[in-house]
């Protein structure tokens, strides 16, 4: 029998819009002879939606229903074909829930803690790994005490610098020569982040991650190339190829507009064009840490290979990685022989299971 599946999608944080993009994409590519999709929107505020008069089973052309509504939730146009939900029917409506909610209040462990209270199976991480590796500076310090080579950093708290920002200034020219990079400790999508290349700039860096966050990392800047990895598993955890970003000239790093636009610039390269050992030890050290911080189901592991020293450095996990057209962790899964749809129903497979055990 076809299970039902809750696709989660848009949220409170400032990924909603790029939370719709993966919503639709996950709908276009499930399975429907496995299972039938129930569409769930979240708004700003915090309030849920469900598809009304959206049944693929029935409809004469189910094709062109999936598209209509994939269309009209990545056109952001969803709640005009949705109906207020209450959460707590949500057990009683769908098998498993599919999370495509991107940054605070989805990928960070309070949505799958209310899964976890309404007893709903959902597909990915679990509260600890969620919430763990959302903050940058928690990941870090369990990388650390696991022994993963991580970048250099240190943690401010706005308090701090509200108080005295001046110290905070004088620490981070200390710690660090310029450039450094500045980043809200719990966030997605390089939303806040800022490569700072003077006084000036890292103030003003330090004063836009605190819109984010109270909680601020100050990282110091290497010369490094940008290889990402996609891992999937429970107990058995299986590595994809890598892949390397190469950002534009324009873009002083990977920020929101080279990772979500199709004008940006941005370059792609599957498999990254490294040295095998390299490539092996980017995965090992990705599988490393994926356990490390008790992921499961999926994850996207971004790590650097310093150009100056020849090292791999595990940068950060995000455990519901984009799922957009422009989003690599698909494709990295594709460049193995993995299509989109089948690694939905893995996905979806290895969080029923882990519901389950």
């Amino acid at each position: 029998m076809k299970k039902k599946v809750g696709i989660l999608y848009g949220g409170k944080s400032g990924e909603h819009e790029i939370s719709l993009l993966s919503g639709a994409n996950v709908l276009r590519a499930l399975d429907k002879s496995k299972f039938i999709p129930v569409p769930i929107g979240i708004d700003k505020d915090g309030n849920w939606y469900i598809a009304e008069g959206f049944d693929p089973e029935t409809s004469s052309d189910p094709a062109e229903t999936v598209e209509k509504m994939a269309f009209v939730i990545e056109r952001g146009e969803w709640k005009s074909v949705s109906v207020p939900f209450e959460i707590e029917k949500l057990p009683h409506i769908v098998d498993i829930v599919f999370p495509a909610v991107h940054g605070v209040n989805g990928e960070d462990g309070t949505l799958q803690g209310l899964l976890e209270m309404l007893d709903v199976p959902y597909a990915g991480c679990g509260v600890l790994a969620s919430a763990l590796c959302m903050d940058k500076a928690m990941a870090k310090a369990v990388f650390k005490a696991n022994d993963i080579p991580t970048c250099r950093h240190f943690l401010v708290h706005a308090g701090e610098l509200f108080d005295d920002e001046d110290s905070v200034i004088a620490k981070s020219e200390k710690e660090f020569s310029y450039p450094v990079f500045v980043k809200p400790s719990n966030g997605g999508s390089s939303l806040g982040i800022s490569k700072a290349f003077n006084k000036k700039e890292l103030r003003e860096a330090l004063y836009l991650a605190a819109r984010y966050d109270n909680r601020i990392l100050i990282e110091e800047a290497i010369n490094a190339r940008e290889i990402e990895v996609a891992v999937i598993g429970n107990k058995e955890i299986r590595v994809a190829t890598c892949g390397e970003i190469v950002a534009a000239d324009d873009h002083r790093y990977y920020d929101y507009d080279a990772k979500y636009s199709d004008n940006s610039g941005t370059l792609l390269v599957i498999p990254a064009d490294i040295p095998d050992a390299i490539a092996e030890e980017v995965r090992a050290l990705a599988k490393h840490a994926y356990k490390a911080t008790s992921c499961e189901g999926f994850a996207r592991v971004d790590a650097f290979w310093d150009r100056k020293t020849g090292r791999v450095l595990i940068n950060e996990i995000n455990t519901i990685p984009g799922l957009t057209k422009y989003s690599l962790f698909q494709r990295l899964w594709e460049e193995v022989g993995v299509g989109f749809t089948d690694l939905i129903t893995i996905i979806l497979e290895l969080g029923y299971e882990r519901s389950h055990n």
